[in-house]
């Protein structure tokens, strides 16, 4: 049979096998780039050597504090330099990293507290309100807060915390990182939208982050000191993993608070910006920006879109100007994106609509995968004829370890030895992707799950709402904003825009209806609303 029968003295060791980590990116950078630019924001520059000392400072920091290894700390941060160090300076410590969603509302903030068990927060001025409230409405103790004032953006300390800067001058420049001893260890913990409630806390592994991270470095042919330019934000899928990546191949993040066109703009002119993610609402914003906010550049600006399938006629608008756009997929749940559309070039010579109908599809799955396809209720392949619908299914390694105390949805989630992630799909011949439907009833509105029963559930506490129900309606802006569709209470009176209010005052903005239509609803014989038809109607309004 061979020598594989005997593998004396062919042992695993600390010489031939290390726990695989984003961590190890930044370790490297620091001693091979040290001074390259690895993050730019405002007038802030930092080269590797200062990235590593700043994150080595606050890992040290936070032991000192009393975080100790598989504990939580949480961020209510927008994408400046303090969320990217976290995101290395907290599992430096050994501690999981959770990063919030910065527009969520107060009982969602709370209720993340909690479930997390975050010992401490970092805590963007401009959001000291929203964590003290939502601290203030909890059972028990809530995170300590450190307070991280934005001095680029104009923000002075409150003087009621400790702030992020005194809180480094407390570390070590030169600390020990903390390194899993098992690539299984925790990372990372990022909670839904709550498609149906409380939204679940989905926990990330080492293995996981650093595969993404590398694969996207390869397949995303990022080459040697990319630039960067932070539009996903990091408490989303931890923008999608892509800031632990840059130190992988020596590239340079360049931060971004306000997602605005001038400052995409800017940033491309000004920094050379290479890369980004976005949803398919940046695009958008790109193609329609003012034309005294534009900048020219003298590049092509590879961009990954994902959030919601993008227009064919997006696509077509937007690669006239400067950005190539190839369309990814995924969830919180996959760490970000699993499927890219990747181009052949066999297509070149298409007609730019059919090409953009092309690049519209969903794609095929990434090479840190081990399969991605469409599967029908028995949990079978459908055929590749590119009309037969199923769920898309996928593993891998970047694949959740599953979900934060809630053994019975983590089991279901893997059914079949797949994560079933309640989108539906057909797939092409070529083995291509497309997404036609979204289950649940999900609603995407620039790259942000919304619950439409959460938003029912809110419409609901009116006193004049007998029967509602929510659905997408698509918006040029946003891809998808809710629609309400509204039965009233027998004699009772409302308007469009006192529910709208309403439903403001219990959920975070982005969530609340933008078109409220009072007609009763369709249902099935036995009561049931036909959400289908109330979606057709949603196209026409």
């Amino acid at each position: 049979m061979g020598w594989m029968k005997d593998e004396t003295g062919l042992d695993r060791n600390s010489a031939n096998f290390v726990a695989l980590t984003p961590l190890s990116f930044l370790q490297r950078a620091a001693a091979v780039f040290p001074d390259h630019s690895a993050i730019v924001y405002g007038q802030t520059r930092r080269s590797y050597l200062d990235y590593h000392a700043r994150v080595s400072r606050l890992a040290s920091a936070l032991a000192r504090r009393g975080v100790q290894p598989g504990d939580v700390v949480a961020t209510l941060l927008p994408n400046i330099p303090a969320q990217a160090e976290a995101h290395f300076g907290v599992p430096a410590a050994g501690a999981v990293l959770n990063a919030i969603n910065t527009r969520l509302d107060v009982d969602t903030v709370g209720f993340i507290f909690g479930h997390g068990e975050a010992k401490v927060a970092l805590v963007d001025t401009a959001l000291l309100s929203l964590a003290e409230t939502a601290i203030a409405m909890m059972e028990g103790e809530g995170p300590t807060i450190i307070e991280v004032p934005d001095a680029e953006a104009g923000f002075e300390p409150s003087g009621r915390y400790v702030t992020y800067e005194a809180l480094l001058e407390e570390g070590d420049p030169k600390a020990e990182w903390l390194m899993p001893e098992d690539e299984w260890e925790s990372l990372a913990l990022n909670y839904t939208s709550g498609t149906t409630g409380r939204p679940k806390g989905v926990v990330y592994h080492h293995r996981g982050a650093y595969l993404l991270a590398m694969g996207t470095a390869v397949t995303w042919a990022v080459g040697i000191h990319p630039v960067y330019l932070t539009i996903v934000p990091l408490f989303h899928c931890n923008g999608w993993c892509h800031t632990w990546a840059m130190p992988a191949v020596g590239g340079t993040v360049v931060c971004c608070r306000d997602i605005t066109a001038k400052n995409i703009y800017d940033a491309i002119a000004d920094h050379g910006v290479t890369h980004f993610g976005g949803a398919p609402i940046v695009l958008n914003m790109l193609i329609q920006a003012k034309e005294a906010d534009r900048r020219p550049f003298g590049h092509v600006v590879q961009v990954f879109t994902a959030g919601a399938p993008p227009a064919a006629a997006t696509l077509a608008a937007i690669e006239p100007l400067g950005f190539n756009v190839t369309q990814v997929y995924g969830l919180t749940e996959t760490y970000g994106h699993v499927t890219e559309c990747i181009w052949d070039a066999g297509w070149d010579g298409l007609p730019e609509d059919e090409r953009a109908i092309i690049k519209a599809r969903t794609g095929v799955l990434m090479p840190f995968m081990e399969d991605i396809a469409v599967h029908d209720e028995n949990g079978h392949a459908v055929p590749w004829d590119g009309h037969s619908t199923g769920e898309i299914a996928v593993r891998g390694n970047a694949v959740m370890k599953g979900y934060l105390k809630n053994p019975e949805a983590t089991t279901e989630a893997f059914r079949g030895g797949y994560f079933r992630s309640g989108d539906i799909a057909f797939q092409h011949a070529d083995g291509y992707i497309k997404i036609t439907d979204r289950a649940k009833d999900i609603i995407i509105s620039g790259g942000e799950n919304i619950s439409s029963v959460e938003v029912e559930g809110a419409l609901m506490h009116h006193p004049a709402v007998s029967l509602c129900a929510v659905v997408a309606r698509p918006d040029d802006k946003w891809g998808e904003v809710p629609c309400a569709f509204v039965e009233l209470k027998e004699g009772a009176t409302a308007t469009e825009e006192e529910l709208i209010a309403f439903v403001r005052t219990r959920l975070a903005g982005f969530k609340s209806p933008k078109k409220v239509v009072f007609r009763e609803l369709p249902k099935t014989s036995t009561g049931k609303i036909q959400k289908f038809e109330l979606r057709t109607l949603a196209k026409s309004i």
